[in-house]
C-alpha cells in the first residue's frame, strides 16, 4: 500500500511538472508582429519591406504594445532616406509617432496596466508595425477620453504648435501671431490654440482652386485673417490698426515667404523657423536687424523632447492639450486612415510637397 501511494504521488508530481512546463513553453511566445523595416537609407518604396516575427513575453520592466493607428509625417520618410538629423541604428522599423495598447506587461512594472492608452516616450521608438516589446519607460500613458486619431499625432504637431506659442514671446490676449503653411497639421494647431488663449492669428496659404472653401474652414477653426502669399504682400489690416502688428511669426516654408511674414513683425518681434517646405533659404535683408531689432530662431521639436524629458513642463504640456482634446477645443487636421497592407499609399503621399493637399495619412494597424 506504501509503495503504491509513493508511486502514485511520484506520478502526480511529474504530471504536475511536465503540465508546468508546457505551460511555460504556450505563455513564452505570445504573438506574431507584422513590421516595416529597413536595413539601409534610400527611398521608401525601394528600400522598405514588410517582415513576421514572433515575439517573447514581455520581462521584468517590459510591456507588449499592440499599436492601433502610426501617422506617416515627412519627418518619417526623410528618416529612412537618411536625410534627417535623428537617425536609428539599423536595421530600423520606422515611425515616431502612434497610439497604442498596452497587452500584456512584465512582472516589474507598475506605471501600465494592460488596456492602457500610450504614445511614444521619445523619437525614433518605430511606431509602423503591428505589435512590439519595448521598456514601459519609453512609453507614456494617454488618457482614453482623447481620441484614437488625436492621441496618434499628439508627439508631433500639436506639440510643436504649443511650444511655439509659450517658449518664444511672452503673448498676452489680444496680440496677433503671423503664420504661413496656415493650412498645414502644425498651422490648423495653432490657429486652434491662438483662439483657446485669446491671440489674433493671420495665416498665410497658397492660391489655389478652392480658396474660398480653404479660407472658410480655417475661420471656422478660429482664424482671425487668412490670406495668399500675394495677398499677404499687399495687406493693409496692420497699417490701418485692424489687427496689432504681430509679436511672433511662425515659418514652415522659408524662402519667399518667410520674408514675406517677417515684414510684417512688429518692432523687436520673433521670427521662429520650423520648417523649409520650399527647399529655398530664409533671406532677411540687414534692415529687419538694424531698423526693426528682429529675432531670428529655430524649433526642433525632437530636440526639445531629449533636452525637457523629465520636465514638469513636458507632462504639463500633455495634459493640457489631452484636456483640450476631450473637450472638443482642439480637432485633429484633416486626416486618411490607410490600411497597413496599403502602406504605400501614405508614403507617396507624405512625399508631396505642393503643400495643398491638407490632409494626413495614417496607417490603420487594425486593418493589416
Amino acid at each position: 500500500m506504501v509503495l503504491f501511494v509513493r508511486h502514485f504521488l511520484s506520478s502526480v508530481s511529474q504530471s504536475t511538472k511536465l503540465i508546468q512546463i508546457r505551460h511555460m513553453s504556450g505563455i513564452a511566445l505570445t504573438d506574431t508582429a507584422k513590421s516595416l523595416l529597413y536595413k539601409e537609407y534610400g527611398e521608401p518604396v525601394d528600400v522598405l519591406q514588410v517582415t513576421n516575427a514572433t515575439l517573447n513575453k514581455p520581462d521584468g520592466y517590459q510591456v507588449a504594445v499592440k499599436w492601433l493607428l502610426a501617422p506617416v509625417n515627412p519627418a518619417d520618410i526623410n528618416t529612412i532616406q537618411g536625410k534627417y538629423p535623428s537617425k536609428p541604428s539599423l536595421p530600423a522599423v520606422p515611425g515616431n509617432e502612434g497610439v497604442g495598447e498596452i497587452i500584456d506587461i512584465g512582472s516589474k512594472v507598475t506605471n501600465l496596466c494592460i488596456g492602457d492608452r500610450v504614445v511614444p516616450n521619445g523619437s525614433n521608438l518605430g511606431t509602423w508595425r503591428t505589435n512590439a516589446i519595448y521598456e514601459s519607460k519609453d512609453l507614456l500613458k494617454i488618457p482614453k477620453e482623447v481620441g484614437i486619431v488625436e492621441a496618434s499625432m499628439m508627439n508631433v504637431n500639436p506639440c510643436t504648435a504649443y511650444r511655439m506659442l509659450k517658449d518664444f514671446v511672452c503673448l498676452k490676449p489680444g496680440d496677433t501671431v503671423i503664420q504661413n503653411g496656415g493650412n498645414s497639421a502644425v498651422g490648423q494647431l495653432v490657429i486652434q490654440l491662438c483662439k483657446i488663449w485669446n491671440y489674433r492669428s493671420v495665416n498665410v496659404v497658397r492660391d489655389r482652386p478652392n480658396l474660398q472653401e480653404l479660407k472658410d474652414l480655417l475661420t471656422s477653426m478660429g482664424a482671425d485673417e487668412v490670406l495668399t502669399e500675394k495677398e499677404v504682400r499687399m495687406t493693409q489690416i496692420f497699417k490701418n490698426k485692424k489687427l496689432p502688428q504681430p509679436k511672433l511669426a511662425l515659418n514652415c516654408i522659408s524662402g519667399q515667404s518667410a520674408t514675406d511674414i517677417m515684414r510684417h513683425l512688429a518692432h523687436g518681434g520673433t521670427m521662429v523657423t520650423y520648417g523649409g517646405m520650399s527647399r529655398e533659404p530664409v533671406t532677411i535683408p540687414p534692415s529687419a536687424f538694424i531698423f526693426k531689432n528682429i529675432t531670428l530662431q529655430g524649433f526642433w521639436m525632437t530636440a526639445w523632447t531629449k533636452e525637457n524629458m523629465e520636465s514638469k513642463k513636458r507632462l504639463d504640456m500633455y495634459d493640457e492639450l489631452s484636456a483640450f482634446f476631450k473637450d472638443k477645443k482642439l480637432q485633429a487636421p484633416p486626416h486618411k486612415l490607410v490600411p497597413f497592407s496599403q502602406y504605400q499609399e501614405a508614403i507617396t503621399n507624405a512625399l508631396n510637397i505642393s503643400g495643398k493637399t491638407g490632409v494626413k495619412y495614417i496607417l490603420d494597424m487594425i486593418k493589416s
